[in-house]
This record gives C-alpha cells, structure tokens and sequence, in this order.
C-alpha cells in the first residue's frame, strides 16, 4: 500500500501482487520517500518502487508498487507500506500535464521534472538499478531531488 502525505493523507490501492504476498505474511518495513526541490506546484508527482532491476526506471513493468499526489509546495512524501526485507529503487517524476508519464524531447531528455533514489548523476542514459538501489531492513527514510531540465 502507498500512502501519499500531503496535509492530508491520501491511500492509495496496493497491487495484486502485493495483497496477494500479504496474505501470506505481514512485513512491516515502512519506507518513507520525502521529494524536494519541486519547481512548479501544478500537476501531479508520481512515484514508482522497484525491487529488481525489470523496467527500472522508465517502464512501468517490474514495479512493485506507485502512486501520484498533487503537487504542491516545494516537497511532498511518499510512504510505502508492508515492505519486505530488501533492496529497493524509487523513480519519482513530476506529471505537470498530468498525463501519467514523463515527457520528454525528441532526444529522450526529460521535459518535466524527475528524481532517482541515491540521487545519483545522470549523464548519458539512465542510471542503472545499482547506482539507485538501496536496502529496507526496517522503517526506512529517502530523500530524492527533483532535476529539471
């Protein structure tokens, strides 16, 4: 389950696959995601969690779980419920047209905003789920900068 925190706080449905491992047991890492640096408060920031490196991080195959809030204010955070022990990357991305994806150029540069766990550089071409990843082994907190371009 993702719980977006914004003033008030807003749930959002878990995946299938996620209700369907928490049948079997109830993990209770918590991993909270806080987004700073948002230029624009219009739109929506939307937020995907990866545990593999499948589709990381530009397709929406090998998520795991996401969720979209307002954009509002500088920053806004995420909260990502009923984690296993593991490693994990977060994408985040600012939909100013709300159009439930990253726009970009004609050369693939992002024209809204985006942000990867670890803040890592971006040069040419994506980072890699290495550079990005990260390990949950309780309540765990991020921090990712929003980059525009």
């Amino acid at each position: 389950m993702v719980k977006v925190v914004q003033g008030v706080s807003l749930t959002i449905a878990a995946s299938a696959s996620l209700i369907a491992s928490t049948a079997v047991a109830q993990p209770s890492n918590k991993l909270t995601v806080v987004v700073d640096g948002i230029t624009r408060p219009r739109g929506q920031v939307c937020f995907r969690l990866y545990d593999k490196d499948k589709g990381f991080p530009q397709s929406a195959a090998g998520v795991i779980q996401s969720g979209c809030t307002n954009a509002q204010g500088t920053s806004v955070i995420a909260e990502f419920h009923a984690l296993q022990p593991g490693t994990y990357a977060v994408t985040v991305f600012h939909d100013e047209n709300n159009d439930q994806k990253l726009n970009t150029n004609f050369l693939g540069i992002p024209r809204e905003g985006f942000g990867i766990s670890n803040n890592p550089p971006v040069k040419i071409g994506a980072p890699k789920f290495n550079n990005a990843s990260f390990s949950v082994e309780g309540n765990t907190t991020i921090t990712v900068n929003m980059r525009y371009f």
